[in-house]
């Protein structure tokens, strides 16, 4: 049945729309890959002084642009970011990708079985027993962690939500699964893209099975994730290629934790290049999208492109050690390219807008295949442990289902700094120390991402009760302490609050009432101050682009994600709500905090609180759903 696009109503969490692109531009295309050559006679000492040269002004284009990028795309109090003046509801992205002309074979709906969900905070201290690779498990790792979770209804509007979260609800995020034979799925080894309206597995291609079988441990299969720029950038303009990295982080976490239920461990494997992702996924057989040289408006089909971020390995739990040669495997994925590719994307819009500054940072952030040769899997670490009581015993099925970003907050619901103490060690990235600091990242979910902990948080307590209302700092990764402390302004007091968890590194840095001021600096919005808090992410920003490369940018992103997600979960876990703002004033919030340079940047801002419920829209079952949708 075709898709009609309703006037769906979006939340409001993130940026007015204000620019309007000169749609009389004439449209000059630059090529995606461009390729340099020389016909000059060298030595190979001078090859390799010249390669050498011209790979270090590479990075440091892309680092250019990475940076113009974030400084170009900042609110300010007296300026937003670039978007369109209005929402084109004629050209509302179809929320559905699908493969016209794929197999679709579907996955199963629950009941799954009587005990298939474990308690929602029992994840969070050790993995189950890891169950085997079935349709069925496939079935519940899909259902729990990206499929749909309601359709919402008012008037002549008709939308779905979904288990992950997204940015306005326009779900930029694909998702893909690369497996081994799997009975009554596929005979062979197989490349699927998740049809999250049907919950089903459309059949992209097949492959001998022995790819898994060299590379990874039994019973182990990949999920790629992809973004669709263009679903984002409808509503929010430059500022939308931010919010597609946040929405791959929400999905990172996502299926990680729901893999955690079935006892499945979850790593990025982040050694591969953007090539290796391509290939892997099959994206890379469809024709390039050229970047014009200036905003431009009309039909451009080929804007609709994914572009693939990562690929997760989700392998059983207690899986101590295994190799991974990453030269070997993108070598082995060469013959991805030649598999039979089958379907054609569908087309979500008539007509688009694209603005060029987010595919040359897409461009300038794309990672190279990185010759890494050695173990991917570090050992669990649980999570520390205050106040479990807090969380009601919920299922973690109940928890993640049931989650839903809070459109407004009551304003006077209060947490128990007990409660406060609880959520935050959930936050942790390297879960209980014992008085090792945090650096690592170890403890679920952050354990599934690559690198070290570079995303710290700027807390706005508003009403938990035991605690001042004041200005706190939580520290993710403590060999970045000092730094902070000298970064931001003098008179911060960098105090330990009362009752707080020896392994937990929150600090107090001023006292006050700060309702007016988180409002103000998140877009004037009453959300970021009506809650029991709200916080700033705040990325160790350019010293890591310049040390890792100008790819770790969407993966700072990425880290707020999870991160966001965490928070999301635990709050739906104590029985409130949260909602992620990407709608803040950048250097005002560096200016709260004092930092000053972009050695410290804000990427994403949340809110956890009481929710208020709009008795207007009406709640319909995920499955099978209205015979008419958004």
């Amino acid at each position: 049945m075709p898709l009609l696009h309703h006037r769906i109503p979006l939340p409001f969490h993130r940026q007015p729309l204000l620019f309007s692109p000169n749609t009389t531009t004439t449209r000059r295309l630059i090529p995606i890959h461009s390729m340099s050559t020389s016909s000059s006679q060298t030595t190979p000492h001078q090859l390799d002084h010249h390669d050498q040269q011209q790979e270090d002004e590479e990075k440091q284009a892309s680092l250019s642009q990475v940076l113009k990028y974030h400084q170009e795309t900042k609110h300010s109090f007296t300026n937003y970011s670039r978007g369109p003046r209005g929402l084109d509801w004629a050209n509302q992205p179809n929320p559905f990708r699908r493969y016209i002309s794929s197999p679709l074979i579907p996955l199963l709906h629950p009941p799954f079985s009587q005990e298939s969900s474990p308690l929602y905070s029992s994840i969070f201290k050790t993995l189950p027993f890891p169950k085997p690779i079935s349709q069925l498990t496939i079935s519940q790792l899909f259902y729990d962690s990206l499929a749909l979770s309601a359709w919402k209804s008012t008037g002549f509007s008709t939308w779905s939500l979904r288990v992950n979260p997204s940015s306005g609800n326009l779900h930029p995020t694909e998702a893909y699964i690369i497996c081994p034979p799997v009975e009554t799925l596929s005979d062979k080894g197989f490349v699927a893209h998740y049809a999250p309206k049907e919950h089903s597995l459309e059949i992209r291609a097949q492959f001998q099975s022995s790819f898994f079988t060299r590379f990874f441990p039994e019973n182990s299969f990949l999920i790629g994730l992809s973004s669709i720029f263009w679903r984002e950038s409808w509503k929010y303009g430059e500022r939308a290629f931010r919010y597609c990295n946040h929405d791959v982080g929400h999905a990172i976490a996502a299926v990680t934790i729901a893999a955690a239920g079935l006892g499945w461990d979850v790593k990025v494997l982040d050694g591969l290049g953007y090539e290796d992702l391509e290939k892997l996924t099959g994206l890379g057989i469809f024709p390039k999208f050229e970047i014009p040289s200036r905003p431009i408006k009309g039909k451009m089909p080929e804007i609709e492109f994914e572009h693939p971020d990562c690929v997760l390995l989700v392998f059983p739990s207690g899986v101590s050690e295994f190799e991974m040669d990453y030269k070997e495997l993108s070598c082995a994925l060469s013959e991805f390219s030649g598999l039979d590719w089958k379907g054609k994307p569908n087309q979500l819009s008539k007509e688009h807008i694209c603005w060029d500054i987010i595919y040359r940072t897409a461009e300038a952030s794309k990672k190279p295949l990185t010759m890494f040769n050695g173990s991917v899997v570090d050992p669990f670490q649980s999570s520390g442990t205050f106040s479990e009581s807090c969380y009601k015993d919920f299922s973690l099925r109940e928890v993640i289902r049931k989650r839903r970003s809070a459109v407004d907050m009551d304003g006077s619901t209060e947490m128990a700094k007990e409660t406060f103490y609880q959520i935050l060690l959930h936050c942790m990235p390297s879960g209980s120390r014992d008085g090792e600091k945090h650096v690592r990242q170890l403890a679920l979910p952050f354990r599934s991402l690559a690198w070290d902990s570079e995303v710290h948080a700027a807390m706005f307590v508003h009403r938990v009760v035991g605690l001042p209302k004041g200005l706190y700092f939580l520290v993710r990764n403590e060999n970045h302490l000092e730094d902070l402390k000298k970064d931001t302004r003098a008179q911060f007091k960098w105090v330990k609050p009362d009752g707080c968890p020896d392994d937990l590194p929150l600090y107090e840095l001023a006292r006050g009432d700060c309702k007016e001021l988180s409002k103000r600096l998140s877009c004037h919005q009453d959300i970021a101050g009506d809650g029991c808090f709200s916080l700033g992410m705040i990325a160790h920003f350019e010293p890591t682009l310049r040390n890792k490369g100008s790819w770790m940018y969407p993966r700072l992103f990425w880290e707020t994600g999870v991160l966001g997600q965490v928070l999301y979960l635990e709050s739906h876990a104590v029985g409130i709500s949260a909602t992620g703002i990407g709608c803040f004033f950048d250097d005002p919030v560096h200016e709260v905090l004092g930092l000053k340079g972009s050695n410290y940047q804000s990427l994403y801002h949340f809110t956890v609180g009481g929710p208020v419920v709009d008795k207007r829209i009406m709640s319909l079952p995920a499955y099978p759903g209205p015979s008419v949708d958004a």
